[in-house]
């Protein structure tokens, strides 16, 4: 019965009492080409997953989740594509998904894939819900569905906003993540009345890491002359030197030009980093340290940084799609079976309206997902609820700001 209840309520995304297009409205395209003709019967709709190749343990999982949102009547047909994980043939599968009359695609997996897809499927007015977390694959009528840098960027800024921070800094990684989360964060800060960041970047190795947070918390103006007063004052031999330095050490040095610091560090490198952050006067409750959603995965090594936020999803409202899953296929859902159960159900309901337009995708009161409230921008991006959670002293970490319960609310 719990099964049944759950396919019937969250496959088809709940979204509020308002409804777009009506339920004998005619099928509405995004814009620009002709309508393609359409196959009789329920509308097909489109799953591009990499069901072989290196990835096909994701494409699996992803695939089950899709069936499983669809398995209910009066669902749409799906039309299952391999792409390999290749963009040459994830581009040649939208070709066939347009041609088939397809009303939606669903996936693919990777940013590459999606540029490949978007290209075939933006010309033929065919909306794309793609799994990457890429934003630089976001386009108009290309969705990406994945955690992106902006969603958690904006999440941490509200709630760092909220706990009175005003002074927000930044540490991050070299390439294209780095890119994409200084952008977010930057954005994010503008948009709430906040300071501009200061950012510093590393090259991805400690020595780096340990380099720009000695530059970014001003410590030579602060400390640096100090420090080597005191040094010199404790290597000398007579003992009122020692007394001296003993003092100038007691004394209270300025803070840290900032009250707020993002590290965007993982692994080994964030655990030694938590060592470190005392030494630059990085302390709580001064400075708040905030992090990605990818501290979740090893939260339970970040004892040091009890008290460090980090933007997240929370786990509690996935618990029926996990019993679902596990009680039909014999074992849990991988994290990205969420975005496939979740763009299925999104394309189920667009077919039980009979609408499939931009419009529709882009409802202002967006849809109810596996993993909290999100809404579809027209520019392709997603906006999505994030929970807020902190570091234990003991490792481990518990939710102090839940994820709002609708995506217009601020920080969504």
């Amino acid at each position: 019965m719990l099964v049944r209840s759950w396919l019937s309520v969250a496959a088809l995304l709940l979204v509020s009492a308002c409804t777009y297009g009506g339920g004998g409205a005619t099928p509405a395209l995004i814009t620009g080409a002709p309508p393609p003709v359409l196959p009789a019967g329920p509308p097909r709709v489109a799953l591009l997953l990499p069901l072989t190749g290196p990835k096909a343990d994701i494409g699996a999982s992803m695939l089950k989740a899709a069936q499983l949102a669809l398995s209910t009547p009066g669902s749409p047909i799906l039309d299952i594509q391999d792409t390999g994980g290749d963009p040459a043939r994830a581009g040649q599968a939208a070709q066939a998904a347009v041609a088939a009359g397809d009303r939606i695609i669903l996936g693919p997996l990777t940013a590459e894939e999606t540029l490949a897809v978007g290209a075939v499927a933006a010309p033929a007015s065919v909306a794309v819900l793609a799994f990457t977390s890429d934003p630089a694959a976001a386009s108009p009528g290309v969705w990406t569905l994945g955690l992106t840098p902006g969603q958690q960027m904006r999440r941490l800024v509200a709630a760092a906003r909220d706990d009175g921070r005003q002074h927000i800094a930044a540490i991050l990684p070299p390439g294209a993540l780095g890119d994409a989360l200084q952008s977010a964060l930057s954005t994010a800060v503008s948009d709430a009345g906040m300071d501009p960041p200061e950012v510093q970047r590393t090259d991805g190795s400690f020595a780096s890491f340990t380099d720009a947070l000695k530059n970014v918390s001003n410590y030579e103006a602060r400390r640096g002359d100090l420090a080597a007063h005191i040094k010199a004052l404790r290597e000398d031999t007579d003992p009122s030197a020692h007394q001296k330095a003993a003092e100038l050490a007691a004394q209270p040095v300025q803070p840290p030009p900032f009250d707020a610091l993002v590290i965007a560090e993982s692994g080994d490198t964030l655990v030694q980093a938590a060592d470190i952050l005392p030494f630059y006067d990085v302390t709580t409750p001064q400075v708040r340290v905030l992090g990605p959603a990818l501290w979740a995965q090893q939260s339970g090594r970040l004892g040091k940084l009890s008290g460090a936020w980090y933007a997240g999803l929370d786990p509690s409202s996935r618990q029926e799609l996990v019993l679902a899953y596990q009680t039909k296929y014999g074992v849990p859902p991988t994290p990205f079976a969420d975005y496939a159960f979740d763009a299925a159900a999104i394309a189920r309901l667009l077919a039980s309206e009979n609408d499939f337009s931009t419009s529709a995708l882009t409802r202002s009161e967006g849809f109810t997902g596996v993993d909290g409230a999100l809404a579809l921008l027209p520019d392709g991006h997603v906006r999505r609820a994030l929970a807020v959670w902190q570091i234990d002293s003991a490792g481990g970490a518990h939710i102090v700001g839940p994820a709002p319960q609708d995506v217009s609310q601020p920080g969504s």
